[in-house]
Parts: C-alpha cells; structure tokens; sequence
C-alpha cells in the first residue's frame, strides 16, 4: 500500500521528490494489478463460455424444418411389374418438387413415347451385377441389384446444387404419404448418421432376417451423411454376404458393419399380412401413417373398390389432413353402454359395449399372415366374432371436406351394410351415418417427438331419429383421462 505521512515545512524542499516518485510508484503498481486482474478475468470468462460451448455441442441443435426438396427417392421396380405399379406412384409423386429415379433392370423401350412419363419420375437402368454372387437356394439376385440402387442413387445426386438432407428407399408398390414422411424426418438430425424404418409385422420375419433390419417394401430413410459413406463401402459388403436373401439384408448389415442400429418409426409400414387389413389400420400408432406396401397382396382397403380406387379415395382424406390419416379417437357413450372408434379418414367402428381403452386399442385380427409359420405378430391382437353380426359395426368413409371460414374438417362415414338383425332401440346397426368435425392436425417438432391421442366426444347435434351420429375430435385437457364412464 501507498502511506503518506505529513511533513514539515524545513523537509519539504527535501522530500517533495520523494513523495512525487512514490506517488508515480502507486500509479504504475495500481495499473498492473487492475491489468492482471482484467487478464484473469477474461480468462476465466473464455473457460467457462469454452465449457458453455463444449456442452451446448452435445445437445441438439436447433435445425430448418426439412422439406420435400431435401429428399431423395431411390425406387426399384423392373420391366415387369413397373407398368402396372406406376399408377401408385402417381398418387404421391411431386414431379415438380421430388427428385429421385426409378431403377429398373433394363431399358423400357415402350415408354419412349409415355404419355404419362411426366407425372412420375425418370427411369434409370440399374447397372450390371453380374460380377456379384447369389447363393440363397431358390431367390432371386435381383436382390443385389436393388441394394445397389442406394449406391447409383447416391453417385446421381450427392454432387447436386440442391441441398440433399436424406435417402429415401422403396418399391414400386410402396406408397408414401409425402407430408407425414417429411415431418417424420424432421425430428432428426441429418448431419448425424440415422437408419430409420420399421420392421415386419410377423415375428418370424424378423427372427429370419433381423428384429433390427428396416424392411425395403415400407421404406428406409438414409440421412445424406451416412448415405455417402454407405454407398463408398456398399460392394465390399455385398460380396462378403452373398447368402443373404434380399437388397434390404445387405442394406442393413452393411449399416451394421458401419456401427449403426435401426431407429425405428412404427408409421413405415411392411405390410407382411393377407386379406382384411381392417383390424391393422384401425389400431395405428399415434405416430404419423408414412407408407404403405403390398397393397395388391390385401383386399380393398374400401368395400365395393378396387384396390387402386380405395388407395385413390384414401388420398381425397390425406390431401386435407396427412397427420391425422388413420389416427385413432376413442369415446364412450354412457346412454348406450358403446364404445367408439373413430381412425380418421378410414372408418368408424361401434362395438355394442363398453371395452376398457386397453382392450379397444389391440389390433382385431381380421387378416392372416404372409406365411403362416404360427410364430405370432409383434402386437398384440384379439379375435374377432365369427358370426359378422356380432361384430362392431363399421362405417367406412365416404367422403371429407374443410370449410374454409373456421377451418372444419368435416369427414362423412357410412355404415357398411351386413344383413343383420337388430334392436332398434338400442343396437348401433339403426345408425346410417357417423359425421365426425375436427380441425386440422398439425403438431409441431416437439409434440411428434412425444404425441398424445386425441379425445373424441358425442355432440348433441346428432340427429335424424337416431339414424345420424355426430362425433367432435379435439385436443385432449391436460389431466383429462380416455375412459368408460359410470
């Protein structure tokens, strides 16, 4: 510290150097000691916002919202199956916003002059795989040539001008519903390496080929970065693993070898059953509906339809709400003692009685196995009556529109008829028409990443002596509970 005491006037003369040098001493010791700690200081301040960043680099970080022009589809088809299954892809493709190819085995000399060809995407010539071998007795090797399509369709496009954010894999007979696939996607990060699927329905499907493999025929997603490496060391994988059975298998353990797992997104659809997909539809997650397959392998998904003109009358429900498509609602009418289900843009279902929400929400096995091996599915099922009359009655949508005042969306379903005898008091067979009143569904990022089933209620508007019955979908409240009431 700096003292300074008082002096006389015969020392002043003397000592007014001295308390002038002092004085500059002070100055120049205060300067360094408010340098050093401002040294300190700062440096301390750069550890922590150093710290600060090295954990805010962990965390998720906040991303654009993908869009349809960040994705890339790779479609494998063939000479064969490709005229007739183009009429799906028409239903879904963007031509004007989608990029992609479909890669078939030679070249389709009669769609030269294609009438249509506009409408779909361009047609690549898978390259030669003869150099490959294919030991699995009895399959095919085109196999090989549809793993390849990730390779081809990662050289075509990771040159582009135009931001590539995903991989986007599947058959001619897959269908997508394209909005639900991008918000699906968007929860995730693309710079980091995602494999993103479903597996199979049936349990002996994935004890053959994987419980982690994304099956080809519902779609895998690819982000761009691990696309890029997969597609540098995709061959020397399927020639080490010639005995597999098909494309999605060397996909999947190729990806393994790169040390990446399925993320796994129950709206990808394999499809492996037969017959009456009712029970499956109607018991869908509350994740997004992101696609489709075998659709010539099951009956009409509407009655009185052929299965291209039920999947085009599907698509009049998702062009005005995607994110709601097949989307279950439960409610109970307590007059009545019925349970009703409501898979929005699809069908109503009134079951007779009250079922707790538990029980509702198994799937109904209207439908039999793709191979029947007896191994079970990966859900959990009940049986359905064998006498149709004592089945719910079902009503299956006829038509949906959106009022452009309030935003109402207003989907009409009509009672499938069955010759049955009922009571005309109390039997839900006197309904002809369930008219259900929503808005639409439009989570954002967040409430995909946790979604909650909606909340259905009776209205008292429904009317026509009993023949009309008028159901509201809304948000549920915060602590507001899905249940049979007393």
């Amino acid at each position: 510290m700096c003292i300074f005491q008082r002096t006389s006037k015969t020392q002043s003369s003397s000592s007014s150097s001295t308390i002038s040098t002092r004085m500059i001493y002070c100055i120049l010791l205060s300067v360094f000691i408010l340098l050093v700690y401002l040294l300190l200081s700062l440096s301390l301040f750069q550890s922590k916002d150093t710290i600060n960043a090295y954990f805010l680099s962990s965390q998720d970080q906040p991303q654009s919202l993908t869009e349809i022009d960040h994705i890339v589809f790779g479609i494998s088809s063939s000479i064969k199956s490709w005229p007739a299954r183009k009429e799906y892809l028409k239903l879904w493709w963007e031509a004007q916003r989608m990029r992609g190819c479909v890669f078939v085995d030679r070249p389709l000399l009669s769609l030269v002059n294609d009438t249509d060809s506009h409408l779909l995407p361009p047609i690549c010539v898978s390259e030669d795989t003869s150099r490959f071998r294919y030991t699995w007795k009895h399959g095919d090797r085109n196999a090989i040539r549809i793993a390849r399509c990730v390779l081809e369709t990662v050289r075509m496009f990771n040159t582009s001008s135009e931001e590539v954010r995903w991989y986007v894999f599947g058959d001619d007979d897959t269908i997508f519903i394209p909005q639900n696939l991008v918000r699906t996607l968007s929860k995730y990060d693309h710079t980091l390496w995602y494999y993103i699927g479903a597996t199979s329905e049936l349990n002996h499907q994935n004890s053959l080929f994987g419980p982690d493999m994304a099956f080809g025929g519902g779609g895998i997603a690819i982000s761009s970065t691990l696309a890029n490496v997969l597609a540098k060391v995709l061959d020397s994988c399927i020639e080490r693993y010639p005995h597999l059975y098909g494309g999605d298998s060397r996909i999947h353990v190729c990806l393994l070898e790169l040390g990446v797992g399925l993320s796994h997104e129950p709206g990808f659809h394999q499809f492996d059953v037969r017959g009456n997909a009712l029970g499956i539809l109607t018991s869908h997650s509350t994740r997004p509906f992101v696609s489709l397959h075998h659709m010539a392998h099951i009956d009409p998904i509407f009655p009185n339809s052929t299965t291209f003109s039920a999947v085009h009358h599907l698509f009049s429900a998702v062009e005005l709400d995607p994110l709601r498509i097949f989307q279950l609602s439960v409610c109970y009418d307590r007059w009545y003692s019925w349970t009703i289900t409501v898979s929005w843009g699809y069908a109503v279902q009134i079951e007779a009685r009250h079922l707790f929400l538990r029980d509702v929400l198994r799937t109904q096995k209207t439908f039999r196995p793709w191979i029947n091996y007896g191994s079970g599915y990966t859900f959990t099922t009940r049986d359905v009556h064998p006498d149709p009359c004592q089945r719910p009655v079902t009503f299956f949508m006829q038509n949906v529109s959106s009022s452009p005042g309030d935003g109402t969306i207003k989907s009409v379903y009509k009672q499938a008829y069955q010759n049955c005898t009922y009571d005309p008091i109390s039997s839900p067979r006197k309904i002809e028409e369930v008219r259900v009143y929503s808005t639409r569904l439009d989570p954002d990022i967040r409430q995909l990443k946790a979604p909650r089933r909606q909340c259905c209620d009776i209205l008292p508007t429904s009317s026509n002596g009993g023949k009309v019955l008028e159901l509201g979908i809304r948000e549920c409240k915060e602590d507001e509970l899905i249940y049979i009431h007393p």
